[in-house]
């Protein structure tokens, strides 16, 4: 007996969410679990240079597996006819259709939803192993810097290596506004996302400063050439973790990226930050000593 796992994450034109992946994930341990051999196939665009559909041969397998989803349509219909002599079972499916064809092309149907009384999905339960959460805050065109400005090139090579890094990856905003859900609207909402975050990877001042007063590690890079405010405020918080754009943009930019980003993981990073977060500006009080003056002078 040998079994190949499906589900909409092994179609070129399907998708990949969580919870098919992990539906798929926990039927291969319990095949494993029961020494029953098995194999599960990727579409290429999701897990690049691993078993895909096109390369599984129908002969080297007993039985097909469709995990999870909607049993309909074309793709679905398409594994009856790509595997005409494999025992074929969909197992945690919702079933819109009982007469679809893609329902009816399976020997056995063990659906979660949609024909007799509803199951638990296949996802549950949700275990997983721990990875770092990562904000990113990344700084607008800011056209104030002029022909200095390298935002462009340096968001495009940061994003490039966020799509390789091991972490889930939140994009975060410092903008507030009240009339966009996508936005925070207070101060304290921003703040609450920052401390759910391990790291901050950032090209913006304030993304720096306030991960950094929650003593949080910041990842920064300055977005223009020369320096800008993002590299002043790292040396005025003598934060260490800053990478200039000729930096980012040269050959050892992912050396350099993936050192930072150890280090910020690490308890170095983890104490330099800690130790950052009493820090204060003595613009404040400074500020507020001129203003007096400035009034006594009247």
């Amino acid at each position: 007996m040998r079994v190949l796992i499906t589900g909409w994450p092994s179609f070129l034109h399907g998708e990949a969410t969580a919870g098919d992946v992990l539906s798929m994930q926990h039927l291969a341990a319990e095949l494993t679990a029961r020494d029953i051999r098995n194999e599960t196939a990727w579409s290429p665009r999701f897990v690049p240079g691993t078993l895909g559909l096109d390369d599984a041969r129908p002969a080297d397998y007993t039985h097909l597996v469709f995990v999870c989803g909607p049993a309909h349509g074309w793709q679905v219909s398409g594994l009856h006819s790509r595997f005409p002599d494999c025992t074929r079972v969909a197992i945690g499916v919702s079933v819109l259709d009982g007469a679809d064809p893609a329902v009816t092309g399976f020997h056995r149907v063990l659906p979660r939803d949609g024909d007799g009384e509803p199951a638990v999905d296949l996802s549950a339960p949700a275990d997983a192993r721990e990875v770092p959460v990562v904000g990113v805050v990344l700084a607008p065109g800011q056209p104030e810097y002029g022909d200095s400005r390298r935002h462009e090139e340096v968001h495009a090579e940061l994003r490039s290596w966020l799509n390789e890094l091991d972490g889930a990856v939140l994009e975060l905003d410092t903008r507030l506004t009240g009339d966009d859900w996508r936005l925070c609207s207070t101060v304290d909402e921003f703040i609450a996302l920052v401390d759910r975050v391990d790291v901050m990877v950032t090209t913006r001042l304030h993304g720096l400063v306030l991960a950094l007063s929650r003593g949080k590690p910041v990842l920064a890079v300055d977005p223009v050439r020369g320096g800008g405010k993002v590299s002043a405020q790292a040396d005025a918080w003598q934060w260490p973790a800053l990478l200039q754009p000729y930096q980012l943009l040269g050959d050892d930019s992912r050396s350099l990226l993936d050192r930072w980003w150890v280090w910020c993981l690490r308890a170095a990073g983890k104490s330099a930050a800690r130790q950052s977060s009493t820090t204060s500006s003595p613009l404040l009080a400074a500020g507020v000593d001129a203003l007096l003056a400035e009034r006594e002078r009247v």
